[in-house]
């Protein structure tokens, strides 16, 4: 190493022992998880990351749902969750914050059991394609959030055929520059089912 080099490392060093820490401030949690058997994994290992607020303004949703949610969370985000306190989470989240407990919520002009039924095929559906790696009912993340589609349709009468066409053929420009990849292996009823369920969305 040269006498130049040394002299940059030098300063390097300098410069980086001297630079001020990164102070990084998060607002304080102004909410709780509701009190039950679970209730202390939720707050040792979902708050790590996100806070209950995230949990809450989330639709409600069958078990699969919330499974998927903190596995993704445990597998693609490196969440330190224990394989044996995934179910119990998932447990808790489900009779806390899914169908169980919420589904008051979902009432519209459908009878009860029709809309829980097709709210849990939809889930089921937009599960197996990995739909919810990168949308969420309430909040965007990689893409639109469902609820935010619905508003965006909620007058256009070829809603579902524009929805039908992204799922198929994917795209990009209507929601930003992240393309969506097609997912052409989707059946005609089982997008059916998706279009219906995200036009729902209130």
């Amino acid at each position: 190493m040269g006498y130049i080099s040394y002299i940059a490392l030098a300063v390097f060093v300098a410069a980086t022992a001297t630079a001020p820490a990164l102070d990084i401030k998060l607002p304080p949690e102004t909410m709780a998880f509701k009190q039950d058997v679970g209730a202390e994994i939720a707050n040792g290992q979902c708050l790590t990351c996100h806070s209950v607020e995230y949990v809450v303004i989330q639709p409600p949703m069958q078990r699969a749902f919330w499974k998927a949610e903190v596995q993704k969370m445990q597998q693609k985000y490196a969440a330190p969750i224990p394989d044996n306190q995934v179910e119990a989470v998932v447990d808790y989240l489900t009779k806390n914050y899914g169908v169980v407990t919420n589904n008051t919520q979902t009432v519209s002009a459908q009878s009860p059991a029709t809309t829980h039924a097709n709210t849990a095929d939809a889930q089921q559906i937009a599960t197996k394609y990995g739909c919810l790696g990168c949308h969420n009912p309430a909040v965007k993340l990689v893409g639109p959030a469902y609820r935010d589609i619905a508003a965006k349709y909620k007058t256009d009468p070829a809603a579902a055929a524009k929805i039908d066409e992204q799922i198929h053929k994917g795209g990009s420009g209507k929601w930003g520059p992240i393309i969506m990849p097609p997912f052409p292996q989707v059946t005609a009823s089982e997008t059916k089912v998706l279009s219906e369920w995200i036009l729902g969305l209130k």
